[in-house]
């Protein structure tokens, strides 16, 4: 089984909800692709948002770390994975997702429309960044980028959404191949 078919068979086969949502992790990052295409995103961003939180499906049972109050570190394992096979444009953004969270977070308004989950998920990534450690990511090359993402991360958890299918993403996906 080659890469883009081992993906799209993790997407069609999830059917555990994304930790503490009421919906998918499959329906949550479709519908994060889906944000990203309707803000007229760059097509590495698109399939950044679809491939954002794919390290959940590397790890074994993403809700057993929350309820051991652990980090999964999901980001780290779905960049790891994903840098073998797609552009570094793509997976850069993945990689950084949860400090654009954690730097976002700095801004209170922000932090109020994190959901509960994603309120436990940030304490147990670390928490809100520091001024220093905010400075030091706004030089990032993949800073905006990471940014745009974690916003539309965080709008993408509507139950009942009609989505699109991953097979919509395939010929993307393929694109962004090294």
């Amino acid at each position: 089984m080659n890469i883009i078919d081992k993906i799209i068979s993790s997407y069609l086969n999830n059917k555990i909800l994304y930790i503490g949502e009421k919906v998918t992790m499959t329906e949550h990052m479709i519908q994060t692709a889906m944000l990203a295409e309707k803000a007229n995103c760059s097509s590495n961003l698109v399939c950044s948002s679809l491939l954002h939180d794919y390290g959940h499906f590397i790890l074994e049972n993403p809700d057993n770390l929350v309820k051991e109050k652990k980090n999964g570190r999901h980001e780290d394992f779905g960049y790891e994975f994903l840098k073998q096979y797609f552009v570094k444009e793509v997976v850069g953004p993945v990689k950084y997702h949860v400090k654009a969270k954690k730097y976002l977070a700095r801004n209170k308004k922000y932090y109020d429309t994190l959901s509960e989950a994603s309120k436990i998920s940030l304490k147990l990534q670390g928490g809100i960044m520091t001024n220093n450690e905010a400075k030091e990511f706004e030089n990032n090359e993949f800073f905006e980028s990471s940014i745009k993402l974690r916003k539309f991360d965080e709008n993408a958890k509507k139950a009942g959404l009609k989505i699109k299918s991953i097979n919509d993403y395939k010929n993307l996906l393929i694109s962004k191949l090294i």
